[in-house]
């Protein structure tokens, strides 16, 4: 990978993709008139992103869409997950044609949250995160902030090892010595 996001292959061959996960509130039901636009855009964006340069593979449910996916046990929370090429490939969809329009209007249609609601990471080539893996992600970019583990597009990380990060082994107190005092 170079500094700009851009997946690699390690010295033994593995290729990294990279996952990304947002979530949001959302300020009234789906089918609501407030989220008519929302919910009438996500075919078409969807779409957009299927057809994207670096686009791999994103999460749907039963709809065709995310929808019906909850996160963090939480009905009202929408989830989008997907995996792309690198952060350039994600970068440049983000921010151009009907994503963006919508991208814009994101405060109509959910509520401002005070902690991280996007996470990236690297996975293996192939690999598709699961809900539980985003919602561990996005608990360790909140807690830890950004890091090789989970990071956001102003903080990126290169591609490497894509295994969780050990938890830090805890420091173990020395055991006592005893030394025999023999009678002379």
């Amino acid at each position: 990978m170079t500094d700009n996001g851009t997946a690699h292959r390690t010295g033994i061959g593995t290729r990294h993709e990279l996952a990304q996960v947002n979530i949001g509130r959302l300020a009234a039901p789906l089918h609501s008139e407030q989220l008519r636009a929302f919910a009438e855009g996500l075919d078409p964006v969807n779409a957009a992103a299927d057809a994207s340069d670096g686009f791999v593979w994103r999460l749907k449910g039963d709809t065709g869409d995310a929808t019906d996916i909850r996160i963090f046990d939480d009905a009202w929370l929408l989830v989008n997950m997907s995996v792309w090429r690198d952060t350039n490939a994600l970068t440049v969809f983000m921010y151009q044609g009907q994503h963006r329009e919508l991208l814009a209007r994101r405060r109509e249609f959910f509520e401002r949250l005070d902690e991280a609601v996007t996470a990236l990471w690297w996975v293996p080539a192939g690999h598709r995160p699961t809900v539980e893996e985003a919602e561990e992600r996005l608990v360790r970019l909140r807690t830890c902030g950004p890091t090789p583990y989970a990071f956001n597009l102003r903080t990126a990380f290169p591609a490497g090892d894509a295994e969780p990060e050990p938890e830090p082994e805890p420091e173990l107190e020395p055991e006592p010595r005893f030394v025999s005092r023999s009678a002379s």
